[in-house]
């Protein structure tokens, strides 16, 4: 899954860990993080989520996701105009933001992650959130993700993929509160491939995910 930046050293000691989650697949064990979700190419919704993100509860019970006021993000997809699409994209943040809210509460088991994720990907997202948790980090800055490309099929599953651009991201020391710079590089530039089904509480859950750091389609 490796979808932000880890310090150095935690990076190189839990790259071969990264290789076998479910999350990962193609990540270089590099301090960029990687990831892309199956068919994710094209698309631009700006939706800038500063500080605290709210997905207030709905009819699927979906949980509220409070972040940091150090963490925003930019959603470059729009919406399309199909239900079950437009379903996935926002599913879809609310994912994201779930797993950096376990990183800030430092909560390898979370319930709001885990609403989001099942199975392979769910175990994935455990394995690297407890990078964190070991390393007493989290994450910080602005994330923009772009080029999504959703494909919904007949029997209730569906392909997500799309770009993160890591360059505003970085790693903040939970201790000293110290963030790690990091330079962009190609490699602040990850893609995304996942895929999904619609379980009986109408929420697109992400069963396999995985991610490419320097992705050459992802690079501006």
């Amino acid at each position: 899954m490796n979808r932000r930046t880890l310090p150095a050293a935690a990076a190189l000691a839990t790259a071969a860990a990264l290789l076998l989650t479910a999350c990962g697949g193609s990540d270089d064990g590099k301090s960029k993080n990687s990831g892309k979700i199956a068919g994710a190419d094209e698309g631009a919704t700006k939706a800038a989520s500063p500080s605290a993100s709210a997905s207030a509860g709905d009819a699927a019970g979906r949980p509220k996701i409070t972040l940091p006021s150090d963490i925003s993000y930019t959603f470059d997809w729009p919406k399309t105009g199909d239900k079950d699409k437009d379903a996935i994209l926002s599913d879809g943040e609310q994912s994201i933001k779930a797993v950096d809210m376990a990183i800030a509460r430092q909560k390898s088991i979370d319930p709001a992650y885990q609403f989001y994720y099942e199975g392979e990907a769910a175990a994935g997202t455990q394995t690297f959130i407890k990078q964190y948790i070991d390393a007493k980090v989290r994450t910080t800055g602005h994330y923009r993700f772009y080029q999504e490309n959703v494909v919904v099929n007949k029997d209730g599953t569906a392909s997500f993929g799309y770009c993160e651009d890591q360059g505003k991201a970085f790693v903040k020391h939970l201790k000293s509160g110290k963030v790690d710079r990091t330079p962009v590089d190609k490699d602040s530039y990850v893609s995304y491939n996942t895929a999904l089904h619609k379980n009986k509480q109408g929420v697109w859950v992400i069963q396999k995910m995985f991610s490419q750091s320097g992705s050459a389609k992802c690079q501006p």
